[in-house]
């Protein structure tokens, strides 16, 4: 992972977990369930964010990387894994 983005997806990620803390304590204080719900929706929008970034270092990394050494059954394994957690992502 480049280092400009692994200390961008480590502020966004330390801002979640700051939001599930939040979570918790909303649902310890017996929060209104549509308020609690509105912020788990925040969270999960957040992570999904975190999870673009993430995989377009990849493609620009790890992919780009096997595509330009010309080893097909490494291409075939990077794509193959990409569509695999896409996949997996869509869910």
């Amino acid at each position: 992972m480049h280092k400009h983005m692994k200390a961008s997806c480590l502020k966004r990620l330390n801002r979640i977990e700051g939001q599930v803390r939040g979570l918790a304590k909303m649902v310890e204080d017996d929060r209104y369930c549509i308020d609690v719900v509105t912020q788990i929706s925040a969270v999960r929008a957040a992570l999904r964010r975190v999870e673009e970034e993430v995989l377009r270092d990849h493609v620009a990394h790890c992919v780009e990387h096997a595509i330009a050494s010309g080893n097909a059954a490494d291409q075939r394994r990077k794509v193959a894994e990409l569509m695999d957690v896409l996949a997996r992502a869509s869910r």
